[in-house]
Formats: structure tokens, C-alpha cells, sequence
């Protein structure tokens, strides 16, 4: 809208081949877009988190079957087969909060010192598999950490002591 203005003005463009329909109001001046991009323009105030942050990250191989997002508890329900949704506390919500740039696509995401607070607040969530290959990475990656953040995440977020205690037995 901000650069055609009009409804009738877009779909000109989508009859001349200019722009491309990609899903209900989102259009896109490429022919192929990957789906990733067209989640997180549909999305816009969800952030990438648990198992699509760890791909992503490169932590896990494993690719994961749908979208993981999280929203702050106050938003409408995300009804869409390729998402996972997850409600976050308000509060801390935007703790740990980036962005990066993965194959091309600019995406909202949990940086690793949340996700790894994530990772063991929700560790039942994780085949026994994964969550193993996960701490894995995190041990090799964990001189690059800021474990002051993570600390910190750990105290805002539920779960602190069992989150502490973990870091401590399995991580560290």
C-alpha cells in the first residue's frame, strides 16, 4: 500500500506481471519467494524461537516441521498450519529479541543466550534426541555466550532455579 496506494493499483500490477500474489495481502514484485520471507512478513510481531531459532542458528540439523513463534500473550491466536505458536509473557517478550539475515530473508528471532533459557525452561518439549544434540551445541559454542545475559533471562523468565541449576550441571 505504501508504494502503490490503492487497492486498484496493485492488482494492475498483479494483471501486467509486475507483482505477485504470494498469499492474501501479501504481494511480493518476485516471482519466488522463499516461505520463511512470507511468514515473517504475514507475521510481523512474532519472533522466530525453539526449534526454527535452532536451525537457524545452525545449533541442530534437524529441520524442523513447522514455524516456531512467539507472541506476546495479548495478540490473536496465529491459525496456520505451518506455525507453532507460543504465547510469552508480555513482560519478556522482547528479552533477547534480533535480527538476522538467513539465506537472504530478514527475520525477527531469539538471540542463543534466550534460546538456550528456552531450551531448558521447556526441555520436555524436546525428543530426548534433540534436546541432547542441543546441549551439545551449546557446549561447544558456550566461550562465545554471554553468560551474564543468559544469567539474566534466566532470573526474568519462570523457572530460574531449575534453569540455573541445569546451566550449571549440563552447560557449563
Amino acid at each position: 500500500m505504501e508504494k502503490y496506494g490503492t487497492d486498484y493499483k496493485i492488482k494492475k500490477c498483479v494483471q501486467e506481471g509486475e507483482l505477485y500474489v504470494k498469499e492474501k495481502g501479501i504481494y511480493s514484485d518476485k516471482r519466488c519467494v522463499p516461505e520463511l520471507e512470507i511468514i515473517s512478513k504475514k507475521y510481523p510481531d512474532a519472533i522466530i524461537t525453539l526449534n526454527s531459532a535452532f536451525y537457524y542458528y545452525g545449533l541442530t540439523d534437524t529441520i524442523p516441521n513447522f514455524y516456531y513463534v512467539a507472541t506476546p500473550k495479548n495478540t490473536r491466536k496465529i491459525s496456520d498450519e505451518r506455525v507453532k505458536h507460543f504465547y510469552e509473557n508480555s513482560e519478556a517478550f522482547d528479552m533477547g529479541k534480533t535480527t538476522m539475515n538467513y539465506d537472504g530473508v530478514d527475520i525477527v528471532i531469539y538471540d542463543k543466550e534466550r534460546l538456550l533459557v528456552e531450551l531448558i525452561r521447556n526441555k520436555r518439549k524436546f525428543s530426548f534426541d534433540l534436546y541432547k544434540e542441543l546441549i551439545a551445541s551449546y557446549r561447544k559454542i558456550v566461550h562465545e555466550l554471554d553468560m551474564t545475559l543468559v544469567a539474566e533471562y534466566a532470573y526474568e523468565l519462570p523457572k530460574s532455579n531449575m534453569v540455573m541449576e541445569t546451566l550449571r550441571l549440563e552447560v557449563l
